[in-house]
């Protein structure tokens, strides 16, 4: 399926813990839109729908909608800071192409 490294882990545990509500884990999916017509979407949600799929990362727990799965074999996610900014990296072996932002992709 999908990977989340050290870093994103740390990340994501790092939001779940400064948010409001309780959270559960987080959302990731992918939608239409973006430059390349299809784009990644993340959101932290306090439990997963019933036909998700439900990853573990360490404390992380990930909820995946049954479209979004095959659309996400084989990413890896990563979380990166550098002088630029920081955020969330996608690895996306399956997209034939990207926009130069990273966020939206084509397979």
């Amino acid at each position: 399926m999908l990977t989340l490294t050290d870093s994103a882990q740390t990340a994501v545990s790092r939001f779940m813990q400064g948010a409001d509500e309780p959270v559960g884990g987080l959302r990731i999916a992918v939608t239409g839109g973006g430059c390349s017509g299809m784009q990644y979407a993340m959101a932290l949600e306090g439990a997963p729908k019933g036909d998700d799929k439900v990853l573990e990362f360490g404390s992380v727990k990930v909820f995946v909608d049954p479209a979004s799965v095959p659309l996400l074999e084989g990413v890896t996610i990563d979380f990166v800071e550098s002088m630029e900014g920081s955020g969330f990296k996608f690895e996306n072996p399956n997209a034939t192409a990207s926009c130069g932002c990273g966020n939206s992709f084509t397979c």
